[in-house]
């Protein structure tokens, strides 16, 4: 995907192999979905070489959830692009993270992180015993954190503008850039859960930590084009306290 990715497993039994399966399975889902891609299965449906209704069952399961999103975000998540085709990545990531962690889960591991470009799916415990340490980039000074997270058999999914520039749009304004909020975190029951409403959330601009705080078991943190951050009611919960991250 042209992404980095970690995977921790805190476990004597982990070996290459688990390690060599997880990647062979995301290469395959980034062959199948890459827009980049000539040959994908995606940028065939898009060219019109390929027809959705002949798409794979991968696909089909995709093309799913994409409008099940869609209707539960009342529309903030739509993959048709405003150029014509389909872009399902804003939901494919979390999906594929969480499908890596399942298979980690039945190779019998309880305790592993796996981490796609800053989404994530922690479950467990990290090396020392303790919930795994995430940490929130400053989108304006990318060697500055200005949060840390401890998480525990959640996800945590991030929607910005400063790493991959304007790739998220407003699908009920047009292709106009989004330039109320330049990140938003979520955390989730998994990463599939969080990094789609992410990616909505983030699609609504200042209102979209507002929809985040509406969702049972779901917090966000969202920072703005001012460097001001707000945070939903339960944030806080997973947050350390400054005088804990040295």
């Amino acid at each position: 995907m042209g992404m980095p990715l970690t995977v921790s497993i805190p476990d004597a039994r982990a070996a290459q192999a688990h390690m060599d399966e997880v990647l062979a399975y995301l290469t395959s889902v980034d062959e199948r979905f890459s827009t980049y891609k000539e040959t994908s299965e995606i940028s065939r449906i898009n060219k019109g070489l390929l027809h959705p209704d002949a798409a794979s069952r991968d696909m089909c399961d995709v093309f799913d959830l994409s409008e099940e999103t869609r209707r539960m975000t009342d529309g903030f998540f739509d993959i048709r692009r405003p150029i014509g085709g389909y872009d399902p990545s804003g939901l494919v990531k979390g999906l594929a993270i969480q499908r890596a962690a399942d298979l980690l889960r039945a190779r019998g591991f309880k305790n592993f992180f796996v981490d796609l470009a800053g989404d994530i799916q922690a479950d467990g415990t990290n090396e020392d015993g303790e919930p795994w340490a995430i940490g929130i980039r400053n989108p304006f000074n990318r060697d500055e954190i200005v949060k840390v997270l401890r998480v525990s058999d959640r996800g945590v999914a991030t929607s910005g503008t400063y790493e991959r520039g304007q790739h998220v749009y407003d699908p009920h304004a047009g292709s106009g850039p989004l330039e109320e909020i330049v990140s938003l975190t979520i955390i989730g029951p998994n990463v599939y859960e969080a990094d789609r409403f992410a990616t909505a959330a983030f699609a609504m601009g200042a209102d979209g930590i507002r929809f985040v705080e509406g969702l049972a078991g779901f917090e966000g943190y969202a920072i703005d084009r001012n460097g001001i951050g707000t945070m939903t009611s339960g944030f806080e919960t997973y947050a350390l306290p400054y005088a804990q991250l040295d």
